[in-house]
């Protein structure tokens, strides 16, 4: 996090869009945000797709706030939409789930920075700040991976774990990268949501990660072609 100070007529956000499906928490970051920025234009939305119609109607945001887990999307795909409709605007994303490899994962993607939920608001002033002047806004304690060793896994052994997928699991990998939430997994394959939930534990474990979100940026920094039916193709199709 910077520890350089800012005045508020340096920032240039004036209009900002924000996507949170918990209105108390979506009303507070509205109201620091009309505080910092007294001539901004805010709109709130709680799921992606309103936040998505904003957009269509003309309404241009300079900076983007998007909760990691919507009742539409969770994890990556929200982010990496927006990024695709909007790749010149800045996405603060924010989260309860701020663990390092979420953080990375998710700046990875394209964030412009992370936000804890549990963040005081001069934390988020501070983000703000960093965000408007070009820079990346990291929250306190996080720490950036090491540097990679020759040890660390590759492209080729990251096509091969997907590759030994079954073929319920890669279809569940598939509507993971959409941001499906397991109810929505359940009922499209029409699985017991236990069922679902065993299917995800055991395909985490067997790519060697440990949540959705390392899943599906694994997933989409592989470019494959696999036997289990999850195509490169797919991949670029389920994360547009």
């Amino acid at each position: 996090m910077s520890k350089n100070c800012n005045t508020h007529d340096k920032v240039v956000i004036r209009s900002v869009l924000v996507i949170d499906d918990h209105p108390l928490y979506c009303d507070a970051l509205a109201a620091t945000l009309e505080n910092q920025f007294r001539s901004s234009s805010i709109k709130k939305a709680n799921t992606l797709k309103e936040g998505m119609r904003h957009l269509g109607s003309r309404f241009e945001p300079d900076l983007v706030i998007l909760d990691l887990r919507l009742p539409d999307v969770t994890g990556l795909s929200g982010l990496i939409k927006f990024k695709n409709r909007l790749p010149d605007v800045p996405v603060l994303v924010i989260s309860a789930e701020s663990s390092n490899e979420t953080i990375t994962a998710l700046t990875a993607a394209g964030a412009a920075g992370f936000l804890p939920k549990d963040a005081n608001h001069k934390v988020l002033e501070q983000a703000l700040i960093d965000i408007s002047e070009g820079r990346r806004f990291l929250p306190p304690g996080y720490q950036p991976p090491k540097r990679a060793r020759a040890t660390d896994i590759t492209a080729q052994e990251v096509a091969h774990k997907i590759a030994d997928l079954t073929p319920q699991q890669s279809r569940i990998m598939k509507l993971i990268c959409d941001g499906k939430a397991n109810k929505q997994i359940a009922y499209e394959l029409s699985l017991a949501e236990a069922t679902v939930k065993a299917h995800i534990t055991a395909l985490l474990r067997r790519l060697g990660v440990h949540n959705r979100t390392q899943a599906a940026l694994l997933v989409k920094s592989a470019s494959f072609e696999t036997e289990a039916g999850l195509t490169d193709t797919d991949v670029r199709a389920i994360l547009s």
